[in-house]
């Protein structure tokens, strides 16, 4: 199967990002090929490895727009094994976790409870908690609802605060 696929790789026409991982690259007419995104990455690694990915605290942050900062190094959570991917300058390190850890890998409470874990209890103020429930669907709210129960309990607290009513 490499060698089917090196045929493309020298042409141009796909890109070996790790081995087993290739993309269609996508090209800017000022800049050239453009690197993919985190995301893309993430996802075809959890199609072709079989493992849940949840976001670790700093990236889950920047991700529900709770920090500016941008980590160099992406960490994931991962119930497969611990490993770097590297893609150019890009690094994923994918760190293995608890199973209780993975409990809500791929949803949103999952993203929420990174977050705050990465935020901490003493910094969490009602300006964070507002843009928080401003960024979340009411579908969102609902499932934070149910997702509750595997939260520590300062993280409920807070969860319970994001999906309730609106209070005009």
């Amino acid at each position: 199967m490499d060698k089917v696929l090196s045929r493309p790789v020298l042409k141009g026409t796909l890109r070996r990002l790790s081995r087993g991982l290739y993309d269609y690259p996508r090209k800017d007419p000022d800049l050239g090929n453009l690197s993919p995104t985190v995301d893309a990455i993430a996802k075809a690694l959890k199609g072709r490895d079989r493992i849940r990915l949840q976001p670790s605290v700093g990236y889950a942050a920047n991700l529900l727009g709770l920090s500016e900062q941008v980590p160099i190094k992406i960490v994931f959570l991962t119930d497969g094994p611990a490993r770097r991917v590297q893609f150019g300058k890009q690094v994923i390190i994918l760190k293995h976790t608890t199973p209780r850890s993975m409990t809500t890998a791929g949803r949103v409470s999952g993203l929420v409870i990174q977050a705050l874990r990465h935020i901490g209890m003493k910094n969490v103020d009602d300006a964070m908690v507002f843009r928080l429930r401003k960024k979340l669907s009411e579908e969102d709210k609902a499932k934070l609802i149910k997702d509750i129960r595997h939260a520590p309990a300062w993280i409920a607290a807070i969860m319970r605060q994001l999906a309730e009513p609106k209070v005009a």
